[in-house]
């Protein structure tokens, strides 16, 4: 199974496997990172023995044919022919830890309350940042002593008000909106005032600069001491957290790369508009974690399990026309 060459196995072979009492080591991450299901034929829907099965799989399960087969709701992935998978392949034989916490992730808060979803994923990256694939991207990276110096003056988010309308802008474009801990503790701020003042009827977040946001800022990735430490600062500063009481109010207008944390804070709004020039993106993967800034919850309330594990599996970038299709933004505008 760690072979690019893996063949696909069929509904029945799976139905048998999972059926006759398959033990989790034969699919152990290390070995199997992923399984190839074709999607193909008219057998019987799934048992419910085996969607217990695929539920608790310690591989991604990807499936090669139909979204509307009755197989494909087994599946944390589901692609149009095995050509369209090898480079997704590649990635998760790379980093397959992260790759088999991200689509846990996604199993188990799939249908679960927004406040505990984000836990779920808070801690569920917590455990990525202290693990070999993630250890091993960092010491690829330039060594840095500290975070980088500030570029820019003036405050990290811009906030203004006009009558019932409070506008906020990520005011960082030289660092292309990177979201750094001012920026972070800045929006949780934000929103979290906002929520409390029911006289705010929208709340307007855009970025300055030739972009959205490219996400977390990567000069200050590994600055917390440990990572029980990092998920408890994210479980009081975290702005997905803030803005959830007035996710119905706010209106989010991207352009440019909009990239981990600038789109997975975003999908969280009532309504997002997007230039036509802009691209969504979900990286982490590649870093040996997985969307930790509220992605592994908002993105799949748009986008459903299987795009949002498509996304970050495959770390592509998705364009504009095609996140509207997939109702990851409401409109395209001038």
């Amino acid at each position: 199974m760690t072979s690019l060459d893996a063949a696909p196995i069929s509904p029945e072979e799976l139905s048998a496997f999972a059926e006759g009492g398959a033990e989790p080591e034969k699919f152990a991450p290390w070995d199997a990172p992923y399984l190839l299901l074709a999607l193909s034929g008219d057998g019987p829907a799934p048992s419910p023995l085996l969607k217990a099965w695929a539920r608790g799989a310690t591989c991604v399960i990807i499936g090669l044919g139909a979204e509307t087969h009755a197989f494909a709701a087994l599946c944390d992935v589901v692609l149009h022919d095995r050509a369209s998978a090898d480079s997704m392949l590649v990635n998760i034989s790379r980093a397959p830890m992260a790759a088999l916490v991200l689509v846990q992730t996604l199993r188990v808060t799939e249908n679960a309350p927004l406040e505990t979803a984000l836990t779920i994923e808070s801690m569920a990256y917590a455990t990525l940042q202290s693990g070999a694939e993630h250890i091993a991207w960092r010491a690829a990276r330039p060594p840095l002593a500290a975070p980088s110096p500030p570029l820019e003056e003036g405050p990290p988010l811009l906030i203004g008000r006009a009558g019932a309308r409070l506008g906020l802008v990520l005011n960082r474009p030289a660092n292309r909106n990177a979201i750094s801990v001012e920026m972070r503790d800045a929006l949780a701020e934000a929103f979290g005032l906002a929520a409390l003042d029911a006289s705010i009827e929208e709340i307007a977040l855009s970025g300055a600069g030739r972009c959205f946001s490219v996400g977390g800022d990567l000069a200050e990735f590994g600055l917390a001491p440990d990572p029980a430490t990092a998920h408890a600062v994210r479980s009081v500063r975290s702005p997905a957290r803030r803005l959830l009481a007035c996710a119905d109010r706010l209106h989010v207008r991207v352009h440019g790369a909009c990239i981990g944390a600038g789109v997975e804070l975003p999908a969280f709004a009532h309504r997002v508009t997007a230039q036509a020039n802009a691209f969504f993106q979900l990286p982490e993967v590649s870093m040996g974690l997985i969307p930790g800034a509220g992605g592994c919850v908002s993105l799949p309330r748009r986008l459903g399990r299987r795009r949002t594990a498509y996304m970050a599996l495959s770390g592509r970038r998705v364009s504009a026309p095609t996140a509207l299709s997939w109702g990851l933004i409401d409109a395209i505008e001038p």
